[in-house]
Parts: structure tokens; C-alpha cells; sequence
């Protein structure tokens, strides 16, 4: 199936135009239907016009998060997310998505992305809740699998997979390993948050990326917030603000 008419849910005008430069470039038979900014705007460009070929939807809208359009109005259209935020990329892949691009989106990786589309759509009928096959099909990222780690007079290496959670203290970014010790890591959060895989790791705010296994109890908290209680550690308080509350829900329940 060849790719020809694409609809962009962008709310920032030089991502919008840098976007459709690059797929113009790529693709000059394209035709780019529409740029819509808000969630309000695409479902009503949606609800009135033809199926895009293929949607490229920004998550973060001014008016909330774009995961909203798909509980308004059913999507037929293969979808591929756009956004800074890596957090997001298990809920994207819960809806009709086919890639997930970090901004700034580079045209290799844009190019990629349209080759797999293109690739996917001559192979496979696109069946908007066939997330499974997606999942199979896109090749996944390389994450780290472990960490090398002083010990005594030497290293050590420490499975990712072995470890609950991450957590800055003093300004120095510690592991809890599910033995209930508790390893220094050279890294940054914002560094781990880019390597981990987030099926596995989610980052809660800005002290701590948790695995999904050290997750004792969630409590409702004050303004839609929750209040995580974790495994090994219960007296520390982990805050999940109000915006990455439904996120978090979700990442949980995947």
C-alpha cells in the first residue's frame, strides 16, 4: 500500500513545519492533509474528512495528552507518535502506533519509519487492536541488560533485571537490587530514563525510575496524584504527579 496522504497533530508550529519538510522531502508525492494542534481540532478534522493514509500525532497537545483522541473517536489510520518524552512509549504502542519517534525526529530515523510503514502495510492488512504483531514486527531498541560497578578493589556487574529501582540521594544515583542491597551507579537518571527499557522501568519523578516488580501498593493521592509504596524501602514516599498518574496506570496494567 503506498503512502499518500499523511494528517500531522502537532501544537508546536516549528516541529509541525520541520516535520512536514522532512516528509515532503522523502516522500514528494505525499500529501499533508492537515496540520491539527489541539485534541479538540483532530477529533473534529477526524470526525469530517477522509482516512489518513497514516497519522503523525504528537503525545503532549496543549490541551492534554493525544492517548485522548482514541477514547473520543475511533482510529483507523496506522498512527506514529512523536514526542521528547521516551516515558511514553508503552502507552503509545497500546493504540494503533507503528513507531515512536524521539524528537527532534531525524530524517534517517523519519525514512525508517516510513520504509516500515510501507514494508508492513504490503505485508499485512492493518488491524487497528493487532498491537501484538506490531510489537513483534518493529525492531526493538537495545537496552542495557547490566551495569559494571565498583566492588571492593575491583567491578562487578549488576543485571538491570535485578534491580527494583533507581533513586538519587545526595545527589548520587543509587540502585536497590532486589536483595535488598543498595549499589552506587555511575549514571545519571536522565541518562538511565534514555537506556532502560520502559516496558520495565518507568521514571516516577525526578528521584526515582522504578521497576514495574517494585511496586508494593499504589495509593490514591491529594489533586490526582499517587502515592507509590515500594518493595525493601516502604518508609520512602514516591509521588506520581497528576499528569503521569493515567500513564503510570496504564504502564502498570500493560
Amino acid at each position: 500500500m503506498k503512502l499518500n496522504k499523511i494528517l500531522i497533530i502537532e501544537d508546536e508550529k516549528p516541529n509541525a513545519d520541520r516535520l512536514k519538510r522532512l516528509l515532503l522531502k522523502l516522500r514528494p508525492h505525499v500529501e499533508i492533509l492537515s496540520v491539527e494542534d489541539s485534541i479538540v481540532s483532530a477529533v473534529h478534522w477526524l470526525e469530517n474528512n477522509v482516512v489518513p493514509d497514516m497519522i503523525m500525532m504528537d503525545v503532549r497537545l496543549a490541551d492534554g495528552l493525544s492517548f485522548e483522541i482514541f477514547n473520543k473517536i475511533e482510529i483507523k489510520s496506522p498512527v506514529v507518535f512523536t514526542t521528547a518524552y521516551d516515558e511514553y512509549a508503552v502507552q503509545a504502542f497500546k493504540y494503533n502506533s507503528i513507531d515512536y519517534l524521539l524528537k527532534p525526529i531525524e530524517e534517517e530515523e523519519l525514512e525508517a519509519t516510513l520504509k516500515r510503514y510501507e514494508t508492513f502495510m504490503e505485508s499485512v492488512p492493518f488491524i487497528g487492536s493487532a498491537i501484538e504483531g506490531l510489537l513483534n514486527y518493529i525492531q526493538p531498541k537495545d537496552y542495557r541488560k547490566r551495569f559494571l560497578i565498583v566492588h571492593r578493589d575491583g567491578y562487578k556487574t549488576v543485571l538491570a533485571e535485578d534491580i527494583l529501582y533507581f533513586y538519587t540521594e545526595l545527589g548520587i544515583s543509587k540502585a536497590m537490587l532486589n536483595t535488598g542491597v543498595v549499589e552506587n551507579i555511575p549514571q545519571t537518571l536522565e541518562e538511565l530514563e534514555k537506556q532502560l527499557d520502559p516496558r520495565y522501568f518507568f521514571r516516577a519523578n525526578r528521584q526515582f525510575i522504578i521497576h514495574i516488580d517494585a511496586v508494593k501498593q499504589i495509593y490514591n493521592h491529594f489533586n490526582g496524584k499517587l502515592k507509590l509504596e515500594l518493595r525493601k524501602q516502604p518508609e520512602m514516599e514516591v509521588i506520581v504527579s497528576r499528569e503521569k498518574a493515567s500513564i503510570f496506570k496504564s504502564w502498570m496494567d500493560y
